[in-house]
């Protein structure tokens, strides 16, 4: 029998309402003759009972006097508690079914507590109790590292946690139900006409994932780009095959778009852009100012070098402790406050003319400043200012992907 790997987010197993959705999609899945591997986050959102945020709360988080590894201690609780639930309806819809923990799945982690790396999976116990099971819920998001400590996987972890096994177990499809339909082309919150794309390429995901869309984790998708997994983004309202991600979208599936130069919009808000200028010893300075930041754990991004200073952009909650490791170093800087970056994703951006010249149009017509702009094979980048965020998405929307109807 084959293996499908479905993974169920918080917002499908908040309550027995939506849970028994959720199930039917496992029914499904066992009548279509298939042995199922079902891996659930917690339930719900902070304020709900057992939501990994509200756990964080019972000690004041993040003013706390808990380690790190108690801290995964907590957090993987959300899952267990879920993991139990969500059997025990299955067995009352008449499935036969049980549930484990991240560890007893076989999930070895690295012990770097709350945002460890899987290294290994060993899912001898899942096909041994495959024997006896039609289906086996895993708790999310969590492992256990080589002295036994349990982990989590960090935020999204869960979608790691069932590509990860779907990749293991040789699945045949590794399924994310989310409350959306599949990717869209653009946030739906700023692009309201924003269309759900039937199919698109691990590297095109990874590149939207990473710059702000929020459907799949990018972990999940690196693991199944390696391990060549497919992955379908679905929802669990619907019985909608969602969006398939693949190695190579096939020509004889429809992506839903007239223009598949560009796959995508994703944006991310909430940044700082800090220049610095250059001195006199700039090779110096340039490790200096990096290595000092590295040290506070602070991630740079959309960085520029040259022999006019440093430019480089950190997210807002980051500034404070920036700007004092900046003025430590005695250097003269400037800022612009409330930024966001935009990226348009698409693999057959590579070798195009003419793409960036687009999206400048694009841009100007609205009177909208870039105030820096960077490239890759798959990815145009522009920082603006967050006030122009909207306006800005739905331009380069509509001047690559066209407004609907069109």
């Amino acid at each position: 029998m084959t293996v499908i790997v479905q993974k169920f987010g918080g917002t499908s197993v908040r309550d027995q309402d939506v849970r028994s959705l959720a199930i039917q999609h496992v029914k499904s899945a066992v009548d279509q003759g298939h042995q199922v591997v079902v891996v659930v986050s917690a339930m719900g959102r902070k304020g709900e009972p057992y939501a990994t945020d509200t756990l964080l709360d019972l000690i004041q988080f993040p003013d706390h006097q808990v380690s790190q590894r108690e801290l995964d201690q907590l957090m993987s609780c959300g899952e267990v508690i879920s993991s139990v639930v969500f059997a025990n309806e299955l067995r009352n819809q008449g499935l036969s079914a049980t549930s484990i923990s991240g560890a007893q799945a076989g999930i070895m982690t690295t012990s770097d507590f709350t945002n460890a790396r899987i290294e290994k999976v060993n899912p001898e116990l899942i096909n041994t109790l495959f024997n006896t099971n039609q289906v086996i819920v895993v708790a999310g998001f969590q492992g256990q590292d080589s002295f036994g400590y349990m982990t989590t996987l960090g935020r999204g972890g869960s979608d790691t946690s069932a590509v990860a096994l779907g990749a293991a177990l040789n699945a045949e499809f590794v399924d994310i139900f989310t409350d959306v339909d599949g990717i869209k082309t653009a946030d739906p919150r700023l692009v309201k006409h924003a269309e759900t794309l039937k199919a698109m390429t691990y590297s095109e995901i990874v590149h939207l994932a990473y710059e702000g869309s929020k459907v799949i984790h990018p972990r999940a998708v690196e693991i199944a780009m390696q391990e060549k997994i497919p992955l379908r983004v679905r929802s669990t309202y619907s019985n909608d095959e969602g969006t398939l991600v693949t190695s190579k979208v096939n020509s004889s599936i429809d992506r839903s778009i007239t223009d598949t130069l560009v796959t995508g919009i994703a944006q991310v808000s909430g940044l700082y852009q800090i220049n610095i200028e250059a001195q006199e010893k700039l090779i110096q300075l340039h490790e200096l100012v990096f290595s000092k930041l590295a040290e506070a754990s602070i991630s740079v991004d959309f960085f520029n070098i040259s022999t006019k200073g440093i430019t480089f952009t950190v997210p807002k909650e980051k500034w404070r402790l920036t700007k004092s490791i900046i003025e430590s170093l005695d250097l003269k800087y400037n800022i612009e406050e409330d930024c966001a970056k935009i990226a348009t994703v698409g693999a057959g951006i590579q070798g195009v003319p003419g793409v960036a010249s687009k999206i400048v149009t694009a841009l100007a017509t609205k009177n909208i400043q870039i105030l820096q702009s960077a490239d890759s094979h798959t990815t145009i980048w522009v920082l603006i200012k967050e006030k122009d965020l909207e306006v800005a998405v739905n331009a380069l929307h509509d001047s690559f992907l066209g407004k609907k109807g069109d």
